[in-house]
């Protein structure tokens, strides 16, 4: 193998890491922000689990965020609006990040 191809594979193993912690930090955002959801709801903690995988799998319905901030403003109703939602989801990505990254 040359270095070119040192170098190239570097970086495609580098790319799919990252996505792979993008991922991992996108599914705990929806994850923490289902858990906020429900507290806003009084939900219980056994609903909050089952609410949560709800909400991580509408995240599978379509690229992007949308759909998981439609199913929340749905549910919350007049309990949180869409820019308390999309603040509270970035607050949550970042904190997921940071997670992933320390490994828990």
């Amino acid at each position: 193998m040359t270095t070119f191809d040192d170098r190239e594979s570097a970086f495609e193993n580098k790319f799919a890491h990252d996505a792979e912690l993008e991922f991992k930090a996108a599914s705990l955002r929806n994850k923490l922000i289902a858990y906020w959801a429900c507290e806003l709801m009084g939900r219980s903690a056994e609903e909050a689990a089952s609410y949560a995988k709800e909400v991580i799998r509408t995240d599978f319905m379509a690229p992007g965020h949308e759909e998981v901030v439609q199913k929340l403003a749905a549910d919350l109703g007049d309990l949180a609006d869409e820019a308390t939602i999309r603040a509270r989801m970035a607050e949550f990505l970042e904190q997921a990040r940071r997670r992933v990254r320390e490994g828990g």
